[in-house]
């Protein structure tokens, strides 16, 4: 059975970091991997993502320069550095995972999920 699980989520201030980490298990991915969030009353939206080989990734244009993703993949692990947070990144955030493939944007395109970890960022 294939398991995304997330963790490092919590509740920070305003210019704090976390690190948002996904184990996976049962498979190895050899597609693409990324994190997505979603905030209450909002489509769920991409992060970030990584390639496979994780030698090309993809930010959103909202978190460029704050955020930054890697995989390591003799560990099956996806990681999340957040720097700077704003109370505008709060959000479950998601980590996602495609069987194959490049990175893709739209949720549909991922075959495996997390259950989510809680982000809040307080003014």
């Amino acid at each position: 059975q294939v398991q995304l699980v997330e963790s490092g989520g919590g509740l920070v201030q305003t210019g704090d970091s976390l690190r948002l980490s996904c184990a996976a298990s049962g498979r190895t991915f050899a597609g693409t991997m990324g994190w997505f969030r979603q905030a209450p009353g909002k489509e769920r939206e991409l992060v970030s993502a990584i390639s496979a080989a994780g030698d090309a990734w993809w930010y959103a244009a909202d978190v460029k320069g704050r955020f930054a993703i890697s995989r390591d993949n003799a560990k099956n692990t996806v990681l999340l550095q957040m720097t700077s947070l704003k109370p505008e990144d709060t959000a479950v955030y998601y980590c996602a995972a495609r069987s194959t493939g490049d990175i893709e944007y739209f949720a549909r395109h991922y075959d495996y999920w997390g259950q989510g970890t809680q982000v809040t960022v307080s003014s």
